[in-house]
């Protein structure tokens, strides 16, 4: 990434103001900006807008062998493109530090949560099943990419729909949507995710930063919530030093 540094003024004049418990865009300690979610034509094509941050995120799938220690499980995969029209901070076909680590948060959030059913998506044990594949590209960036990403990522899939498919000894058929109504994914929950920002060692605390907040901020605390159907909660913490 490539990002031009704040003034000393800059900086020095955002953080008296969090002192004073004031924001840039009005917002008290513990608000959250505006969320809009709309749809594409297409099923599985979601966009968030987070405030000024906008994110698209898009699901598709195919057919594929199973890992081999997972034999009867379908894959799901997550990808974060970052684009240089969301932020100039941003190069064009270039991992950085921060996609490997969305990504990697991504992945925690909704793989590793269980939230989908991935034994419904084996096809034929051992030989095929589905792989789920969740695009996200950053189109405007104003902080809190990781809350407007697993949002935009969670609504898509539940918006998704699939191929049906038929078995008739080794041979798949896979149906077009004019053959056969298409088949939603099996979600047991959605995971929700909240960012706060600290300040000066800890001090003061702010809920879904902007991209100003977020480059004098001196750590980030993201915190995953899901709901399973007992009715039973559980908390996914990760704590990130700046």
């Amino acid at each position: 990434m490539k990002d031009t540094p704040l003034s000393n003024c800059e900086r020095d004049f955002l953080l008296k103001a969090i002192e004073e418990k004031k924001r840039l865009d009005g917002r008290q300690t513990y608000d959250y900006r505006k969320i809009k979610i709309t749809f594409g034509s297409d099923y599985g094509c979601c966009f968030v807008d987070l405030g000024k941050t906008r994110v698209m995120a898009q699901v598709s799938c195919e057919l594929v062998a199973p890992k081999e220690n997972r034999p009867n499980e379908g894959i799901m995969f997550f990808n974060i493109e970052l684009s240089p029209m969301a932020s100039p901070a941003f190069e064009q076909s270039r991992q950085s530090e921060l996609s490997v680590k969305l990504n990697r948060q991504l992945e925690r959030c909704l793989r590793n949560s269980k939230c989908i059913d991935t034994e419904s998506l084996c096809v034929v044990s051992g030989e095929k099943v589905w792989q789920i594949r969740v695009d996200v590209h950053m189109l405007n960036h104003d902080g809190n990419l990781m809350d407007a990403a697993s949002i935009a990522a969670i609504t898509a899939l539940c918006h998704f729909r699939r191929p049906d498919v038929a078995i008739q000894g080794e041979e798949v058929t896979v149906y077009s949507p004019e053959e056969r109504d298409t088949i939603p994914l099996s979600i047991y929950h959605m995971p929700i995710s909240v960012s706060f920002s600290f300040f000066q060692q800890g001090t003061y605390l702010l809920v879904d930063p902007c991209e100003l907040e977020e480059r004098v901020m001196d750590g980030l605390l993201m915190i995953v919530r899901t709901h399973n159907s007992k009715n039973r909660t559980r908390s996914n913490i990760d704590a990130i030093g700046i």
